[in-house]
């Protein structure tokens, strides 16, 4: 399959990239390419072949989420620069 211009800029226009000049042909083949590899791909016969689910027969292994209270929130505020009863007091970062 061929790669044209106007299949480089519709999808750039779909990721929101922008392609100019040497940097648009540089795409246009790493397209191609990778149409060329996923053609050879469709040669192999995989009538045999079942279908993965998952990659490798390993289970997670997760650890059971236990909640411990590491520090108090007195203790948290005690160094803080600047506080209000509970919570810290940052300065204002968002604009109106």
């Amino acid at each position: 399959m061929k790669i044209t211009e106007e299949t480089v800029d519709h999808i750039a226009h779909l990721a929101r990239l922008e392609f100019i000049g040497d940097k648009k042909q540089a795409i246009q083949q790493d397209m191609e390419m990778i149409l060329t590899f996923m053609e050879k791909l469709n040669e192999v016969d995989t009538e045999a072949i079942e279908p993965l689910i998952f990659m490798n027969t390993e289970v997670n292994k997760l650890r059971e989420d236990i909640a411990i209270e590491t520090i108090s929130q007195e203790e948290g505020l005690r160094n803080a620069p600047k506080k209000d009863s509970d919570y810290f007091r940052i300065p204002k970062v968002l604009d109106k």
